[in-house]
């Protein structure tokens, strides 16, 4: 559960290592709210060599975090001061990660605007509250549960092995190869002006991914990667 604007204002901070050093800054990300998805994504950007603040107001939660992050602090940033002794505007990304409190995530979407950061990402917890939180200023609005809900349901109902669709109606699919995609060139088999979908990867069993080309042949049984308007990409993985 986020906590955001429960629990002390005064801030405390710890630190797994030391100040960020010059050249760094590129490598510096805030993130606002330490519930599942906040730790999630703070712990896995500081497994990839990322600096990370990580912020919440329960003092108790912070200090069990100290050696996963870069650097945790408690802090109630639903209030801009909190934000400014802590240098947050100094970030050239902040991600908030606030999602049960739809308040306190608006405001400090708000804040995080006012301070200046170049780039921020914010989690929403429905298509009203990912508007409202890019009419305050959040460059990117995630809906994890939403998102991955739609994700699952498309591996539940058809043939792909992993699907993700994009905002502008743009979809990327992992599938078995269809028939129709086999035996030929995909040059020959024009299935982009047939079907509306390019391929761009195949992998055979025991090999590794590869691009794919016009001279490409696929067998069945090769998975391969399609993208397309979300449609189109989802009628070619169902065919046989």
């Amino acid at each position: 559960m986020d906590r955001l604007r429960r629990g002390p204002r005064r801030i405390r901070r710890t630190s797994r290592r030391g100040a960020v050093g010059p050249g760094a800054d590129d490598l510096r990300v805030a993130v606002i709210g330490l519930g599942r998805f906040g730790i999630s994504l703070g712990t896995e950007l500081v497994r990839r060599g990322w600096d990370v603040l990580g912020v919440d107001s329960d003092a108790a939660l912070v200090q069990r975090l100290r050696d996963e992050l870069t650097h945790a602090a408690a802090a109630d940033c639903t209030d801009p001061e909190a934000l400014a002794q802590l240098g947050v505007a100094e970030f050239p990304r902040a991600v908030v990660g606030i999602g049960d409190d739809l308040e306190a995530s608006i405001l400090v979407t708000s804040n995080l605007t006012d301070a200046g950061v170049p780039r921020i990402w914010a989690k929403a917890v429905s298509r009203q509250h990912a508007r409202i939180l890019e009419r305050v200023g959040a460059h990117h609005v995630v809906l994890p549960e939403q998102d991955m809900g739609e994700r699952v349901a498309h591996l539940v109902t058809g043939r792909m092995l992993d699907f993700i669709e994009f905002d502008d109606d743009y979809a990327l699919a992992k599938t078995v190869a269809p028939a129709c995609a086999t035996g030929r060139p995909l040059g020959e088999l024009k299935v982009r002006s047939a079907y509306g979908i390019t391929v761009v990867g195949i992998k055979r069993a025991g090999e590794d991914f590869t691009y794919a080309t016009a001279e490409t042949v696929v067998r069945p049984g090769d998975i391969i990667i399609a993208t397309g308007r979300t449609q189109a990409v989802e009628t070619f993985a169902e065919m046989m």
